[in-house]
C-alpha cells in the first residue's frame, strides 16, 4: 500500500515526518507531493498510490481533490487550518483517523467534481476540473458583467451582475453560499449557479438536475474565471463561453462519521442553525 500526503504551507515538517513514521511502523509505503509540483510528477506519484492524505486547511483538501477524483484515489482530510469544513479528522485525531482506516472502520463518500472548459471562438483554450466551484467575475475597469446563461443548448436569459458562480453540492457551503446561494447536501449531483450581486432583484440562484451543462457566455466584459479560487484569474473575453458540467469521476472522500453527521458539521462549523440571542 502506498500514502501520498499533500501539506499546507502552515503544517510543520515534524508533523509530516511524524506520519511517515507511523506508515513504516505498518510497513506501509509513504511519499509526499507537493502542491505545485509539476505534472509528470504528479502522474508518477500517484500511480501507484492507494490514499491520498492532505494535511492543511479545505485549500489543501481541494488541491487533493483535483488529483484524487481522475484517478479514483480515496482521499482522507486532516484539519489543521481554522475552519476545515471539507477534512474529516482534526490534526489531534490522526492517529485514531490512520488506525480506523487501515482497520477498515471508514465509509467512502461520493463528492460530484466540476468539468470547466474555458473556449473562444469556438476553441478550447482552458480546461480545468474543482470540487467546489467556478466563478466567472468582472476584471479590471468592468464595473458589471453580463452574462448570457444557457442550460443543455436552452437560454435561461441575460444577467447583468458582478459575476456568477457555477458550484456542486460541496461548493454549495462556501463562496456560492457567501454570495446568497442555498445550501445542498453534499452527495447531491445536483449543480448551482448564483449570481453575484445582480443588477435586478428577481435574479435569484437557480438549482439544476444532475448531467445537465450550463454555458456562461460574455456579453460584457471583460472578467476573469476561477476554479476553486485558485491563484490569478483566467481572462475571459467578450465572446468567451464558459461551460461547466459534472466530470465524469466523482471524488471519493473517506468517512468515520455516519452521513447525518453533516447537519451537526453546519451547526459546529458555520453556525447554522444556532440562535444569535443565547437561550437564558
Amino acid at each position: 500500500m502506498r500514502i501520498c500526503l499533500i501539506r499546507g504551507s502552515g503544517v510543520e515538517q515534524e508533523e509530516v515526518d511524524s506520519v511517515f513514521h507511523a506508515m513504516r511502523a505498518r510497513q506501509v509505503d509513504a511519499v509526499e507531493l507537493r502542491r505545485d509540483a509539476k505534472a509528470g510528477t504528479v502522474a508518477d506519484l500517484l500511480k501507484a498510490t492507494d490514499v491520498i492524505l492532505t494535511l492543511g486547511g479545505d485549500g489543501t483538501f481541494l488541491a487533493g481533490a483535483r488529483v484524487a477524483a481522475p484517478r479514483d484515489i480515496p482521499v482522507l482530510g486532516v484539519n489543521h487550518g481554522h475552519l476545515g469544513f471539507l477534512t474529516e479528522i482534526e490534526a489531534h485525531e490522526m492517529s485514531m483517523g490512520l488506525s480506523r482506516f487501515f482497520d477498515g472502520s471508514y465509509r467512502i463518500e461520493e463528492r460530484t467534481m466540476l468539468q470547466v472548459t474555458l473556449s473562444r471562438k469556438g476553441r478550447s483554450m482552458v480546461q480545468e476540473i474543482g470540487l467546489n466551484e467556478v466563478v466567472v467575475d468582472h476584471s479590471g475597469e468592468t464595473h458589471i458583467l453580463r452574462l448570457e446563461i444557457d442550460v443543455g443548448g436552452q437560454r435561461v436569459g441575460v444577467i447583468d451582475a458582478d459575476g456568477a458562480i457555477v458550484a456542486t453540492a460541496s461548493g454549495s457551503t462556501a463562496y456560492a453560499l457567501a454570495s446568497g446561494g442555498p445550501i445542498l447536501e453534499p452527495t447531491l449531483q445536483d449543480l448551482l449557479l448564483v449570481p453575484m450581486s445582480p443588477f435586478a432583484l428577481t435574479v435569484r440562484p437557480i438549482v439544476f438536475a444532475p448531467g445537465q451543462e450550463l454555458s456562461l457566455t460574455v456579453v460584457r466584459g471583460p472578467g476573469e474565471m476561477r476554479v476553486d479560487g485558485q491563484g490569478r484569474g483566467q481572462e475571459v473575453a467578450i465572446g468567451d463561453v464558459v461551460s461547466c458540467g459534472s466530470h465524469a469521476k466523482r471524488l471519493k472522500v473517506i468517512r468515520f462519521s455516519p452521513p447525518e453527521s453533516f447537519y451537526q458539521r453546519l451547526a459546529d462549523k458555520l453556525g447554522w442553525g444556532r440562535p444569535l440571542v443565547p437561550k437564558k
